[in-house]
């Protein structure tokens, strides 16, 4: 412990390596700042943070110094209040402020803008500049982010975060004189996955959601609330905001465990989806499927459902991957245990098993997203992280510099010293190896690649598990000379490393590389490195659903086929995604009646005999598992829309049980028939808690029916959470975990978080929001050994999978901005196959494989390996294979 005085008042700190600014935040202290941000560190850009230090007690005069560019000392004494400090910093705001357009009224960033706090908190009122200002062109920069360079005060926030944390190559500074431009080189749209946190990152309105641009509330008239990004398996936390039945946008929900301060695009953007204009929004039916749907009262629902629903054995429900616990355990109890599927083909159900019996049989930890970022040598195998859980890409870059961190603190830097830290360590990386079937984003900063199919990249995982230790099987193939060394080079760093870190995942379609994985990390902790275990999943509930249900969907089919089953509830799934078309169409056909609860009219809707709007997520409550294990709960940010419910009220009304048991009583029922989920209790706030969704400058209630009547409605009620719809509740950070926006006295940005934090960059007040619900044995059961029989050479090409941040994901494909993003359908190819068979790019070829046969132009790949085929995965248009799969190429024309 270290004594420190500010303005005379004693303070007992932990030195903990944090510089003087990030005392004085985590003390409570109000201290204005810019260029510095928790997770970029200190460039000492700004000025604006200065504070006067002292000698000693005796010392009078003391001198300014930059508090975010100041080490604390024992002893050290220092002045916030000083005037001298205080006229000091109203200077540097009045110069930033010279150039600054006079357009808080209209400006984008109004009511949560760093700057207006800042100037508050400064004392700077009026401007003193009479001249004519400097002003810019403005650049578009794509279907997410808009740009307004007259606002920009130089704090090289944006080039920081872009360039330097997470890898963006076009974003830059521009400068010439006294002009600095913050653009790319020329117009056109941000390349990389990150760039939508700018609209946080920068404390002005440079940078805004230009989503939100088109339906524009001012943030105090929005409704908040805390929810969980449904757009991968990370389980990213996020705030959701709604005003007058539609969603605005979504932001950061800070998560020490998880996300931290960043969401990638595809999680900030792909909310729109909740407001597509196709969205499903009244139930209905049809007596056959060949005529137009009728509407349904949903107030004759029992009554409508009640012969089919009681017809004992001849229901059949299958789940969903994207929703929550909750309406997968209602749907389960209502078919039975033994009628409940999941809702992927068996080859990818068989896939999730083996994961979820790796993360229980231990030893290894299985690694939090933050925790990712620690890791200090890294092994990918199989899976393309960037673009199947896109916050994993930005923890790697994270990661690859944690080595010469190292070397930096041993040369007595300090790590918030950022400028000075990457100026020694240059472009040096730490051990990060690549075996993946083709290019990735993450390629730039790989120690080593080894470019190959899953099969041979579970094969080099074998290797270089028994390069770490003798008692690891060997791969029963022999492998290339260079191979080889690549696995020996990969295993000698995975041991010199304090924080190992092995990443795959039920993406890459192949058992034996999660066995693979497997082995490494027993290897490792048999060595006694305690090495961390990351696995990436298609879907939001993947790892939930898996936990609640042990049959896949092809097991539903052969029921079908097998049994005279007369109804089939699908919930919130296309099963087109997820099976060959062929055996859907021929499973639907042979169904009496089908029935779909979603939001969105997929082809799995567009066949259904009665079809039940369910909520967004945006519009439910309820509780999902992240890749982890770590379930975490979501609350709706509005009420469903008119005529549509969460789907687990949905199926209580079918069976007219809607009214009989609570939220707390449902969630009993659950854990006390899925003991698995026991731990979920727990994540409830403090009984009797109320939390506000709304601000307390919430407005407008009353004006938008002006015209109609000045009296405010009831507002609706929500038994089922801890929120409540209206402002008048407590907003205490006790409760920081569950709080739908971040708000201190002079603090309206997301800069707020700070006053929520048990310490900067620290967990919240109270704890982070989630439960562990997966705790790997400590016994130790042994390798896998290799399958021989898995490696054997099929004819034809070896079909890979390949995701796209934009248009793998289901959700995201609604979405208008994401929507643009979207890449054509295509087949990759390696370019000597291609000469082969008289391909070249864009070329039609017919891709067959067993029974599917599909169209796209080629692709040319030189980093794909000869022998194997591409195939991007859920792209609008692109049907469903089952991959791992094998089939041949045909030229199709000239």
């Amino acid at each position: 412990m270290a004594v420190i005085y500010i303005d005379g008042r004693k303070h007992e700190i932990r030195m903990n390596g944090s510089n003087l600014l990030e005392v004085c935040l985590s003390l409570g202290y109000d201290l204005p700042y810019f260029c510095w941000h928790p997770a970029l560190g200190s460039v000492g850009a700004c000025r604006q943070c200065a504070v006067k230090k002292f000698k000693d007690e005796a010392d009078q005069a003391g001198k300014i110094v930059m508090a975010c560019m100041e080490p604390v000392t024992d002893g050290l004494r220092l002045s916030i209040s000083d005037p001298e400090v205080r006229e000091f910093r109203a200077n540097i705001i009045s110069w930033l402020m010279i150039n600054h357009p006079h357009d808080c009224p209209v400006c984008d960033e109004g009511g949560e803008c760093h700057l207006q706090d800042m100037t508050v908190m400064s004392g700077h009122t009026y401007r003193n500049f009479r001249f004519k200002k400097q002003s810019f062109r403005n650049q578009n920069l794509g279907p997410f982010i808009n740009h307004e360079m007259n606002r920009c005060i130089q704090c090289f926030r944006c080039v920081r975060f872009y360039r330097d944390y997470a890898g963006g190559k076009d974003l830059n500074a521009f400068a010439s004189r006294d002009r600095t431009y913050f653009g790319r080189h020329e117009e056109g749209t941000l390349e990389s996955e990150f760039s939508g946190n700018l609209v946080e990152v920068c404390p002005t309105g440079v940078f805004t959601d230009k989503t939100l641009k088109k339906h524009y509330t001012r943030k105090w008239d929005l409704q908040n609330a805390p929810s969980l990004c449904v757009h991968c398996s990370l389980g990213c936390n996020i705030i959701a905001g709604e005003r007058s039945g539609s969603l605005r946008r979504v932001v950061n929900r800070y998560n020490s465990q998880i996300n931290g301060y960043f969401l990638c695009d595809r999680g900030r953007f792909g909310y729109e989806f909740v407001n597509n204009p196709d969205r499903i929004i009244h139930p209905m039916y049809r007596k056959q499927r060949e005529e137009a749907f009728e509407c349904i009262d949903p107030g004759n629902l029992p009554e409508f459902f009640d012969n089919t629903l009681k017809t004992s054995g001849k229901i059949l429900g299958i789940g969903s991957s994207r929703a929550s616990l909750e309406s997968n355990y209602a749907l389960r109890r209502l078919v039975g245990h033994g009628r409940f599927y999941h809702d992927v083909s068996s080859s990818q159900f068989e896939l999730h098993r083996k994961v979820l019996d790796i993360m229980t049989r231990g030893p290894n930890k299985i690694v939090s997203l933050s925790a990712c970022a620690s890791a200090d040598a890294v092994l990918i195998l199989g899976v393309d992280p960037t673009n199947c859980a896109p916050m994993i890409d930005l923890a790697l870059r994270q990661a690859v510099r944690q080595k010469p961190l190292k070397e930096a603190q041993e040369s007595k830097f300090s790590l918030w010293n950022d400028a000075a830290v990457r100026e020694l360590m240059q472009d040096r990386k730490g051990p990060l190896f690549l075996s993946t079937p083709s290019q990735t984003k993450l390629d730039g900063i790989a120690r080593a690649i080894h470019r190959s199919a899953p099969e041979d990249s579970a094969l080099f995982g074998f290797a270089i598990a028994h390069n770490i230790t003798n008692d690891a099987p060997a791969p029963e193939i022999e492998l290339p000379p260079e191979v080889k060394t690549l696995a020996h080079d990969a295993a000698q760093e995975l041991l010199a490393a304090d924080n190992p870190l092995i990443i795959t995942g039920s993406t890459g379609g192949e058992a034996s590389l999660l066995e693979a994985a497997a082995n490494i990390g027993r290897a490792l902790n048999h060595k006694n490195k305690d090495a961390g275990l990351c696995f990436i999943f298609s879907e939001c509930n993947s790892l939930g659903l898996t936990m609640m249900s042990d049959r896949s969907l092809d097991e539903a089919y052969k029921v079908i086929d097998e049994e005279s089953v007369e109804t089939v509830i699908v919930m919130e799934s296309d099963l087109y995604r997820h099976m060959e078309h062929s055996m859907v169409d021929n499973f639907i056909k042979k169904v009496k009646q089908l029935i779909v609860l979603d939001s969105i009219m997929t082809p799995t809707a567009m066949k259904a005999d009665i079809l039940l709007p369910s909520g967004t997520f945006a519009e439910s409550d309820g509780t999902l598992v992240n890749n982890e294990g770590r379930a975490q709960r979501f609350f709706k940010a509005h009420p469903p829309r008119e005529n549509s419910r969460e789907s687990r009220h949905w199926l209580a009304a079918l069976t007219g049980e809607e009214k009989l048991e609570n939220y707390p009583e449902f969630i009993d029922k659950l854990i006390e028939d899925l003991p698995q989920f026991k731990e979920i209790k727990k994540l409830a706030p403090s009984p009797g808690v109320k939390i506000p969704r709304q601000s307390f400058r919430f407005s407008g209630r009353t004006a938008l029916t002006a015209n109609i009547n000045v009296s405010e409605a009831k507002p609706p009620e929500d038994p089922d959470s801890p929120l409540i719809f209206s402002m008048e509740a407590q907003h205490s950070d006790y409760q920081a975990s569950y709080l739908p926006l971040i708000w201190a006295p002079g603090w309206n940005s997301a800069q707020a978080i700070n006053k929520y934090q048990s310490g900067i960059g620290g967990p919240l007040r109270g704890g982070d929001p989630g439960i562990r619900l997966i705790i790997p044995s400590a016994s130790d059961k042994g390798y896998f050994a290799p399958d021989k029989n898995r490696n054997e050479r099929i004819p034809g090409f070896r079909i890979n999978t390949r995701f796209h941040i934009y248009g793998s994901d289901e959700l995201s494909n609604y979405a208008a901005a994401v929507a643009t993003r979207i890449p054509q359908g295509y087949i990759a190819m390696n370019p000597s196959d291609a000469r082969q068979l008289g391909i070249i790019e864009g070329s039609e070829v017919e891709l067959q494989c067993g029974k599917t046969a599909v169209r796209f132009p080629a692709k040319i790949d030189d980093t794909l390996p000869a022998g194997n085929i591409g195939y991007p995965v859920g792209l609008p248009g692109i049907p469903y294979l089952e991959i791992p799969g094998h089939g041949t190429i045909t030229k199709v024309g000239q």
